[in-house]
């Protein structure tokens, strides 16, 4: 599969979706928690906990075909990479649930704590 690289425009474009994925997704880790800790005397919660699994499972293949990538193992803000090409090198457009636009880049090697805001500079170059 090709790696498909996007604009700060482009990522904008499709995060409505994005965002509905991740909000799912941070729902059902949500619903997960709350079974992992409530009373199970007869053992039924096993079967829902797999369920949900695979449905996190699904969610996170769906933003893999759109060319995202979910990087919040914590499952408490819903951080997305976007792959995307900055003065000519690969980099990481950075998108968290709570925030309005995608507006933050960082390198591969810099993750989250590296993050830097998109300029005008970047956007129309």
């Amino acid at each position: 599969m090709v790696e498909k690289f996007f604009t700060p425009k482009e990522a904008n474009q499709i995060l409505p979706g994005v965002k509905r994925i991740v909000n799912e997704i941070l729902a059902t880790v949500h619903e997960a928690r709350n079974l992992m800790t409530a009373p199970d005397p007869l053992n039924e919660h096993h079967g829902q906990l797999n369920e949900l699994d695979h449905r996190i499972k699904i969610l996170m293949a769906q933003l893999e075909d759109i060319g995202c990538y979910y990087k919040d193992w914590n499952f408490e803000i819903g951080l997305v990479d976007f792959p995307a090409i900055i003065h000519g090198q690969n980099a990481l457009l950075c998108w968290r649930s709570d925030e309005q636009q995608v507006s933050w880049f960082h390198g591969y090697e810099d993750g989250y704590a590296g993050r830097r805001p998109i300029t005008k500079e970047l956007i129309f170059s």
